[in-house]
């Protein structure tokens, strides 16, 4: 596969990132008391909690061309400019998540171009006080990161099964569309 089979191909499925992002607004919206359970790093199940952050950008594209850009800041910012843009037919680009595993809190932004993840915040380790403690601090640290980084895998997993199934045109669709609608009319 050469350079630019990897270019038209991040281009034509970019999409994706974009609607799963959207859909996961959605799902957080609408399912509020749901968690998605699995395995949490003690071997215990731990469900797993998301709710939006602090910051979340849409884009809207005109036939011309033109992208318009909504961005939603801060800790009690209202919702209601961003569902209003996806009522205009606007998707989510980046979003900002706290996700709650057990007793742990990470934050992180999510990008649906690429999904990447940014400013990955993960919950406290214990304090390094000698020199011999600092490996296993950075262990302790990548192996949170990792925990994280293996749900938002488990979620757009989870994502795409749905995606690809005929699930996605007969409810989840139309779940979503209703979505809109009654939410961005209240």
């Amino acid at each position: 596969m050469t350079q630019q089979d990897i270019s038209l191909l991040y281009h034509r499925y970019q999409f994706l990132g974009h609607e799963f992002l959207t859909w996961l607004w959605y799902r957080m919206d609408t399912e509020k008391d749901s968690r998605t359970g699995g395995a949490a790093a003690d071997g215990e199940d731990a469900p797993l909690g998301l709710t939006l952050g602090n910051r979340m950008v849409l884009e809207n594209r005109s036939r011309e061309g033109v992208v318009e850009s909504i961005t939603i800041r801060g800790d009690d910012a209202g919702l209601e400019e961003g569902l209003l843009a996806l009522r205009k037919g606007a998707y989510v680009t980046e979003m900002n998540l706290q996700v709650q595993i057990g007793e742990q809190q990470w934050r992180l932004t999510l990008k649906g171009e690429s999904l990447m993840v940014g400013g990955l915040k993960t919950p406290q380790t214990a304090k390094v006080e000698q020199q011999q403690d600092i490996s296993g601090a950075v262990i302790e640290k990548l192996f949170l990161c990792e925990i994280a980084l293996q749900r938002i895998d488990e979620l757009f997993g989870l994502f795409t099964r749905i995606r690809l199934s005929p699930l996605w045109d007969q409810t989840e669709t139309p779940s979503m569309r209703n979505w809109i609608e009654k939410t961005a009319t209240q």
